[in-house]
């Protein structure tokens, strides 16, 4: 489906969970913010960004100022379950942006160190524990009432080269493992692609032999 003909009609009461993921700069963001306007109902942007250095301090006000006035914003870089209840008492729409940046903000809170000499005595991350982050998310969704819909912005890190250090590659790992548990749960799945959108839960059939 092209980006530049999202209607209304694309997002239905039913639909309780859209998972949005693509590379960098594949639109990922732009096309969620569309999809949420176009939906003429009432949204709660859930932004998980901290703002570290000048240069990321600078990119959230950007963002923030793009937003439709109208909108309302949490800034919430951990409690995605508590930000996503807290959300949907403000509105009907809510548009969580991104992942990525919040299982970054989660492996610093884990490991609490972002060096590589400390961090390369963990080979793998925590799959308990982050199964059990993402559940409290999606128990979280599957309590939110009908009118409801959470849109979820990710990305696709996995089909590059392997990352050459251990942080790294437990964060390619982590970050995937989230990707399919989100996909597995959501109504809608898009794909980015060069600005264009693709439906590949719409797309998507059991293999059989």
């Amino acid at each position: 489906m092209s980006n530049n003909h999202i209607t209304p009609s694309e997002q239905t009461v039913t639909t309780r969970l859209i998972v949005i993921l693509g590379g960098a700069r594949s639109g990922k963001s732009a096309f969620a913010e569309r999809l949420a306007a176009s939906s003429d109902r009432s949204v709660a942007f859930i932004a998980t960004a901290i703002a570290g250095d000048d240069e990321m301090r600078e990119r959230i006000a950007r963002h923030r100022a793009s937003r439709p006035k109208g909108w309302h914003t949490l800034e919430e870089p951990l409690d995605l379950a508590g930000a996503v209840r807290t959300a949907s008492n403000l509105a009907e729409v809510l548009l969580l942006d991104c992942i990525t940046l919040w299982l970054a903000n989660w492996l610093f809170q884990q490991y609490g160190t972002n060096d590589e000499e400390e961090f390369a005595s963990s080979a793998l991350f925590d799959e308990g524990a982050l199964k059990k982050e993402v559940g409290a998310l999606l128990e979280a969704v599957n309590f939110l009432a009908p009118n409801k819909t959470l849109i979820v912005v990710t990305n696709e890190v996995g089909l590059g080269i392997v990352p050459a250090y251990p942080l790294g590659r437990v964060y390619r790992d982590a970050l995937g493992y989230v990707n399919q548990c989100l996909a597995r749960a959501a109504n809608r799945v898009y794909l980015m692609v060069a600005g264009l959108a693709v439906d590949i839960k719409r797309l998507h059939e059991e293999a059989s032999l």
